[in-house]
């Protein structure tokens, strides 16, 4: 099985009746237990023979929660590992370690509508299939993630977003958000320590209430197992990719002509800047709302119409594989203009520079297959008008240290800048009286600065275990907290990638994790999520050591 058939689907060894009995006393009776590997997305963080079971219902999930608790177990939701930080399990867990991984890709997948439109669903169930099933009733939302394997429940404990900001004279439509999804939620339900009884139990909270807005966000400090989501009539999107605009061009000081990334969000909303290490060229994605299809472009009744980036050519992915095995990485230029040679080929070839359908279609486009990266991530929040300062600045600095370390014969990136736009969290977009936003959601509004209503989304992509990677993130996140201060921006990490950089490894800063982090959402915001999640499960059943580290 390849790598990136055991990320999606863990290899599963059925559980020995004598064995569980002995190590798992008392396990709930029903419940599928068995022996389960665990990958991230780029398995920098894995573990072996882990126990793992599969609740069929959310009752299920409270039996497997109360007896973790009273075994002085942890247990650590498991959807489709689609993430980089250790928010499920940290890098060294023990097979013998005392965790219960809950799956809840078998079983809580469920969908379904109300008389409003406002749909119920499993938070196992896969962004891909809930797209699917709002498509069919002509329903959908503005923006999602580009793989449609991640779960909703994983996408909402991390604040998952795409790319879209409201065009010049559009107006948002009922039952849309500019923000991320977990604005879209209505209510939750989830598995909590109930004081009452003495015990874990199920909990529906309304987007009304105050411990809502923590859960909203929660980073796996807590497990969630139904949502209801207001969503709103789907839209039929236009798709145009460009390869011909320079990055000094697109990128350019604000103020500049000509085609910026400022230009295409005031004609359309919907940008993506993909732009290969050591290249001049980005790959530019450009998303507009169009009824009927254009008469240049190509109707796509499916996603995934890129399948050039998921299936290296063997050109490209000979090169990766001599990064990969660490023997040349000062191919990293050599490789960053493969991959654009590669997708410049691929659109012609496909006929995918101009697609056109229902937005899923448009919007879905990475598959498990793709090259697995890591990735670092941020929201850097500004107004509206600073945007282009902001990409300008960042991309300037990003491409003078990528050339200073390149001078050293030092190559730590060989993948991509990705930039995306997005607005912000604001709850009055539910249309309900009363609703809370979500409390530490990177896209969450600084009261203090009402006019910054944009977040710009970047992401550094490299293979693991390049060397001086680490290095070079640390030299770039310590420029955006410098450089995007308060002034006129504001850097929050992005929480399911990489962040808190030493010289060696990410998510290890304290400074970051202690004072820059609360900070960055206010203390008085940070605490209430930490005492809330806390409430909501004192005995740390949901905790791990880093999740345990980052709420102390």
């Amino acid at each position: 099985m390849s790598s990136a058939a055991l990320a999606a689907v863990p290899v599963l060894v059925a559980a020995d009746p004598a064995v569980a009995a002995e190590e798992l006393p008392g396990f709930p009776a029903g419940v599928d237990l068995y022996r389960s590997a665990y990958r991230n997305w780029v398995g920098d963080i894995t573990a072996h023979g882990l126990w793992a079971c599969a609740p069929t219902s959310p009752d299920q999930v409270v039996d497997v929660v109360n007896w973790a608790w009273r075994n002085g177990w942890t247990a650590r939701a498991r959807g489709a590992s689609h993430g980089w930080a250790p928010l499920t399990i940290t890098e060294g867990t023990p097979s013998d370690a005392r965790v219960i991984l809950v799956d809840t890709t078998p079983h809580l997948t469920g969908a379904s509508l109300d008389a409003t439109n406002a749909v119920r669903a499993g938070t196992g169930i896969t962004l891909e299939a809930l797209l699917t099933f709002l498509e069919g009733h002509g329903l959908g939302v503005t923006h999602t993630p580009a793989p449609g394997d991640i779960t909703l429940g994983g996408a909402l404990a991390i604040d998952a977003h795409g790319t879209a900001v409201p065009a010049v004279g559009e107006e948002r439509l009922p039952g849309h958000t500019y923000g991320s999804l977990s604005n879209l939620v209505l209510s939750l339900t989830a598995v909590v320590w109930d004081e009452a009884a003495g015990r874990y139990a199920l909990r529906t909270f309304t987007r009304d209430e105050a411990d809502c807005a923590a859960l909203l966000t929660h980073l796996g400090r807590s497990l969630v197992t139904e949502v209801v989501l207001r969503v709103g009539a789907n839209v039929q999107l236009r798709c145009v990719s460009r390869t011909d605009i320079p990055a000094k061009e697109l990128f350019a000081a604000p103020g500049s002509s000509g085609r910026t990334l400022e230009h295409y969000l005031n004609e359309s909303g919907r940008v993506e800047a993909i732009w290969f290490a050591f290249t001049e060229h980005p790959w530019l994605k450009v998303w507009s709302i169009a009824p009927t299809k254009p008469a240049s472009s190509r109707q796509v009744d499916s996603p995934y119409n890129y399948p050039f980036s998921d299936h290296l050519p063997t050109v490209v992915s000979d090169i990766g594989v001599r990064l990969a095995t660490k023997t040349a990485w000062y191919l990293a230029p050599v490789f960053g203009n493969a991959q654009l040679a590669a997708v410049r080929a691929g659109l012609l070839a496909t006929g995918s520079k101009d697609i056109w359908g229902p937005s899923k279609n448009a919007l879905l486009y990475l598959r498990p297959t793709t090259l697995r990266l890591t990735a670092n991530g941020y929201a850097l929040h500004t107004s509206r008008a600073q945007v282009q300062r902001v990409v300008s600045e960042f991309t300037s600095f990003y491409r003078e240290l990528l050339d200073a370390y390149a001078a050293k014969g030092r190559f730590p990136v060989n993948g991509t800048v990705e930039l995306r736009v997005t607005g912000l969290d604001d709850a009055a977009d539910v249309e309900l009286d009363g609703a809370r936003t979500p409390l530490i959601s990177a896209a969450r509004p600084f009261e203090e600065h009402p006019e910054w209503d944009t977040a710009v989304w970047l992401d550094i992509l490299t293979m693991p275990g390049t060397p001086h990677a680490e290095a070079f993130l640390r030299d770039l996140e310590q420029f955006l907290l410098a450089t995007f201060d308060g002034r006129y921006a504001r850097t929050r990490v992005e929480w399911s990638k990489g962040w808190g950089y030493t010289r060696d490894a990410a998510w290890a800063d304290e400074e970051v994790l202690d004072t820059v982090i609360p900070a960055s959402f206010g203390q008085d915001v940070w605490r209430e999520a930490s005492d809330t999640l806390t409430r909501l499960d004192p005995h740390q059943v949901y905790g791990n050591a880093f999740l345990n580290r980052l709420f102390s």
